[in-house]
């Protein structure tokens, strides 16, 4: 028998770290659109496998992975970004570029990491462009 899951709206999420994640998502979006970007995409899927962000300005579309940490003690969310997971974007990507790629393009991958304190204040946002390069 076929096991079906249901599809949980991002409002019934009770686990902190997946609330975490959707915050920082969002405040990358934001800031992207301040930056004059343009998101295509958000949570785009491929199998079980997504990219965060895909935003565009021009002919130049970047596939955007987005870590939020409240501290830096496990490392920056820069430094979480490990082979693994920019090989897995990077088949994701492949994908989007197949179904959604226009002449004329170029690609890259980015990472922006965001830091929320737990104790308030202001978070932080740090985007690292061409993060990565496909070998």
């Amino acid at each position: 028998m076929a096991v079906t899951r249901r599809l949980v709206p991002v409002e019934e999420w009770k686990d902190p770290r997946q609330l975490l994640g959707v915050w920082g998502e969002r405040v990358a979006l934001a800031y992207l659109t301040t930056q004059g970007w343009t998101v295509e995409a958000h949570r785009f899927r491929f199998g079980r496998h997504d990219i965060d962000l895909v935003a565009r300005r021009g002919e130049l579309v970047a596939f955007v992975e987005v870590k939020t940490r409240r501290t830096n003690a496990c490392g920056s969310g820069v430094e979480a970004v490990s082979l693994r997971k920019q090989r897995i974007v990077a088949k994701v990507a492949a994908y989007w570029r197949l179904r959604y790629g226009q002449a004329g393009d170029t690609y890259r991958f980015d990472v922006i990491a965001i830091r929320q304190p737990e104790q308030g204040g202001e978070y932080v946002v740090e985007h690292l462009e061409d993060a990565w390069r496909l070998m």
